[in-house]
């Protein structure tokens, strides 16, 4: 249970995340998560609209494994989303800021750890 509610919080970030590049990022709450100047978020709206559409695969994909009937398919494919979660936080740290890792790669390895030990 504690694994399946760790997918879903994980999602539910990702859809969040989907809202503030794709419709938000122009926004004063999109600047204040980003750290985003305001030409700059201007400048820069499009290339984010596009990572808010990845990050919304990577919601969908974390909500089919939870919705998925075959229980080993469904570990099986929120492993991979949470994993591909995981390494794009990782890539975020490394490019943008240590911030990523924190809501991005922690929670998703301790996600994929819950769903292991399940």
């Amino acid at each position: 249970m504690i694994a399946t509610l760790l997918v879903a919080l994980i999602a539910l970030l990702h859809i969040y995340i989907l809202v503030l590049e794709m419709f938000l990022w122009t926004t004063p709450r999109a600047a204040k998560a980003f750290n985003l100047k305001p030409d700059f978020a201007a400048q820069t709206k499009t290339l984010a609209a596009n990572q808010g559409l990845y990050n919304g695969f990577l919601a969908v994909g974390l909500i089919w494994g939870l919705v998925y009937p075959l229980p080993g398919f469904a570990w099986q494919i929120q492993m991979f989303f949470l994993a591909c979660v995981a390494i794009a936080g990782i890539f975020g740290a490394v490019t943008v800021g240590r911030k990523i890792l924190f809501i991005q790669t922690v929670p998703a390895v301790i996600a994929m750890l819950a769903l292991m030990f399940a």
